[in-house]
C-alpha cells in the first residue's frame, strides 16, 4: 500500500515538474536585458543613474466648452 501511494505521488510530481520546466509554446518575444555596471570599488552591480533634464512646464491652454455645456448655461 505505501508503495502504491509513493508511486502515485512521484508520478504526479514528475508530471508537474515536466510541465513547469518544459518550454512554453506561446509566441512571446524575447526581452532584451540591459547590461549592469559593476562598481569599481566593491565590484557589485550598481544601478545606473541617468541624468534627466527637467522639461519646461507646458503652457496652459483654455479649453473651449462644448456646445452642450454652453447651451445648458444659456438656458439658466
Amino acid at each position: 500500500m505505501p508503495n502504491l501511494i509513493n508511486e502515485i505521488v512521484t508520478g504526479i510530481v514528475e508530471s508537474a515538474m515536466k510541465e513547469l520546466l518544459g518550454k512554453s509554446h506561446g509566441r512571446t518575444s524575447t526581452k532584451r536585458k540591459k547590461r549592469q555596471t559593476r562598481s569599481a570599488t566593491s565590484g557589485r552591480f550598481v544601478r545606473k543613474t541617468t541624468a534627466r533634464t527637467a522639461k519646461p512646464a507646458k503652457k496652459q491652454v483654455s479649453r473651449r466648452r462644448t456646445t452642450a455645456s454652453r447651451s445648458s448655461q444659456r438656458s439658466r
